[in-house]
């Protein structure tokens, strides 16, 4: 995983193995932050930063303005640093910046932060930074791998979570492991170390409704509460800019998808494993496969995939969203 990675690059600088190159590239912007952040406070001391640090953007230089300064030797310091930011404005000519991997200055660090791309790894620099250096992907992760994701960061601060307050965090945050990180330090204000973080702190600090949620809305369908899921229904209607359908449906779609899984599993011990969830919630699906059998399964995902299209303007002359979650869950039910 990314973390455990960026946690490597941050024990071995820790350690003093300081590398001449870091190439931070990927989708997930929060890992390439996390490093160049730490590289930027830590490497020098205070007083050695005046002289011997400095920020570039890459839309402001050129691969060689980056080598000519990468070239400098520090003064008064050991080494200097040098940090190039949205350094993926210089993609069309990152390849040239071979010859200055393939021999670095020692006394510099230079690193690229180069978001939202990836470099080829058939071609040169790839293999150079590589030999050289250390070269960093961060891949976003999949929504269903971030709850434990949100457990391990907070354990890692002395502290714990829940398994249904990390999944109203990604339910209400998605992927964004920025955003993601950005409500966690702020319970961490609000909460000491060592305590538990639990779906009424989530809702009293960060305005998530425990009870009025689509997490909420697919376990009373699992469960086959007919008057719970109609109730949430009616919230999200009365607050549709909060509760967008497209998200609604997505979450659907996704649960009942694993259900059509979970059926066809021969040995439902690696459940969790094979429907790529938290172990705790397998108690959810369970029960909703004993409501649900597959025919009906299948049945549903084709309801849901008839709510998106309307609700995207295909076969309803804009139908309000509450509506058509009402027919969604008439459908379901019936």
């Amino acid at each position: 995983m990314p973390l455990d990675k960026a946690k490597q690059i941050v024990t071995s600088i820790k350690q003093g193995d300081v590398k001449a190159v870091y190439f931070l590239m990927g989708e997930e912007a929060y890992y390439i932050d996390a490093i160049s952040n730490f590289i930027e406070s830590s490497v020098l001391s205070e007083e050695e930063k005046g002289f011997n640090q400095m920020v570039l953007y890459g839309r402001d230089v050129s691969i060689d303005d980056i080598i000519s300064h990468a070239k400098r030797y520090p003064m008064m310091a050991e080494r200097q640093v040098i940090i190039v930011k949205e350094a993926q404005d210089l993609s069309r000519t990152i390849e040239n910046l071979v010859a200055y991997v393939e021999n670095p200055q020692p006394t510099t660090v230079l690193v690229m932060c180069y978001k939202y791309k990836t470099l080829d790894k058939r071609k040169k620099l790839s293999k150079s930074i590589a030999k050289h250096g250390v070269i960093f992907e961060s891949k976003k992760l999949y929504e269903n791998q971030v709850p434990d994701w949100i457990r391990r960061v907070l354990a890692g601060r002395g502290y714990t979570i829940t398994p249904k307050a990390a999944q109203m965090l990604v339910e209400f945050l998605g992927n964004d492991l920025g955003k993601v990180n950005n409500e966690l330090e702020k319970l961490q204000l609000i909460i000491k170390p060592g305590e538990q973080i639990t779906p009424q702190i989530v809702e009293e600090n960060i305005g998530i409704s425990k009870d009025f949620n689509n997490f909420e809305l697919q376990n009373a369908i699992g469960e086959k509460d007919i008057k719970k899921a109609f109730a949430i229904v009616q919230y999200f209607a009365q607050n549709p800019k909060n509760h967008p359908i497209v998200m609604t449906v997505a979450l659907l779609y996704s649960f009942f998808s694993k259900l059509l899984k979970f059926h066809a599993l021969t040995n439902k011990r690696d459940a969790a494993k094979s429907l790529g969830v938290n172990p705790y919630f397998i108690k959810d699906y369970e029960l909703a496969a004993r409501n649900y059998p597959m025919k009906k399964v299948s049945a549903v995902i084709s309801s849901i995939r008839e709510i998106d299209m309307k609700s995207k303007g295909v076969g309803a002359s804009n139908l309000p969203q509450g509506d058509l979650l009402k027919e969604l869950l008439v459908k379901i039910f019936n």
